[in-house]
């Protein structure tokens, strides 16, 4: 791909995690921007292409960077910097970037807008707070206008995105009772990131599933504030995130109650409504289920909605990749909002199958 002194310059920080490199293969193909700096401390002298393997031949073609370590970055000339750096080590990084820059962060950094509720569930005080009130959590189909004139978006973690894609227009919608929610939900491993964990080790992952951060995931209020914002008061859900045998991709199976003499038709329409037009979230016609592999790889989120059995209540489902939606596609999603590109850029990819 030619690249061109009209191209947007990016530095992705942090790119030699999982979110990382899907932003290196995205970004790979995107036709107007160009990534000029890649960072991680770890990995730092090393070729892309050495640290993963399955993006040496755009590392070639492309003529990348070799990895640096973050205060070697020669800021001039940049134009927006991705942050996929472990939550915690993001707030002082972006403090210490150039003003100019665009930042998009894929940390959980500066996605609470209350720094108190950010210390409570994150363990530590918020290091950036000014910084804070400018961001824009950017779940990009809700919220274009303001990612379009932010210069700090704050990407939804990937649970947050499966659920608030389709319980925000249902409770905007008045087509729910928001005080009745139930998030069931399934990650594959992707999600803990690449550091060595033992959790995460194959024997302690495949042939099981298993519930984890159980009332306590620090995503619940991350959900619960972007549904209260859809209420116009507190709302709490009952969240339970599961870890599955598999390599990527998000299942969310939502249960709710209708409200007024609402059926899952009604919210099946709902929802339609709301994302008639959306590139890259589709509601599924009656009795079609969504599954992860159906997504995989790509910047979509499918939802279906199901009457349960049980009176007066509806089952939704909603699955995304979430190293795609649910963290680097999303990124892009909301860079190309912010300057003014074909919301699809560089996302055209279809999913994976099999």
């Amino acid at each position: 791909m030619t690249r061109t002194e009209n191209m947007i310059r990016a530095a992705v920080i942090g790119a030699s995690g999982y979110t990382g490199a899907e932003l290196v293969r995205i970004l790979s193909v995107h036709p107007t921007v160009q990534i000029a700096a890649m960072t991680a401390d770890r990995k730092a002298g090393q070729a892309l292409g050495d640290v993963f393997p399955h993006l040496a031949t755009a590392a070639d073609g492309l003529r990348l960077p070799p990895l640096v370590s973050l205060d070697e970055v020669q800021w001039d000339g940049i134009d927006v910097a991705f942050c996929g750096l472990p939550h915690g080590t993001t707030q002082e990084v972006v403090a210490a970037l150039p003003e100019r820059l665009k930042v998009v962060d894929l940390s959980a950094d500066f996605r609470l807008s209350d720094t108190a509720l950010y210390a409570q569930w994150y363990g530590h005080e918020h290091r950036a707070p000014a910084l804070q009130t400018e961001a824009v959590y950017g779940l990009t189909e809700l919220v274009r206008d303001a990612i379009a004139e932010a210069r700090l978006v704050a990407c939804p973690g990937c649970y947050p995105t499966s659920a608030q894609l389709p319980l925000v227009p249902l409770i905007e919608a008045g087509v729910i009772d928001a005080d009745d929610i139930i998030v069931d939900a399934k990650s594959g491993v992707s999600g803990a990131g690449r550091a060595a964990k033992e959790a995460s080790l194959f024997a302690e992952v495949a042939e099981g599933v298993h519930a984890y951060g159980v009332a306590k995931h620090r995503h619940a209020p991350e959900i619960e504030q972007g549904l209260s914002l859809a209420a116009k008061r507190p709302v709490t859900v009952n969240f339970t995130p599961h870890l599955m045998p598999m390599n990527r991709g998000i299942l969310a199976t939502i249960y709710v109650r209708l409200a007024g003499g609402a059926r899952a038709a009604d919210a099946r329409a709902a929802l339609a409504g709301r994302y008639d037009g959306e590139p890259f979230v589709r509601v599924v016609p009656e009795g079609v289920v969504p599954a992860t592999r159906h997504v995989r790889g790509s910047n979509h989120c499918l939802i279906g909605v199901f009457d349960d059995r049980l009176p007066g209540r509806a089952i939704v489902l909603s699955v995304i990749d979430n190293l795609v939606k649910g963290a680097s596609g999303q990124a892009v999603q909301n860079m190309n909002v912010g300057f003014g590109l074909d919301e699809t850029a560089g996302l055209e990819q279809q999913p994976l199958f099999p």
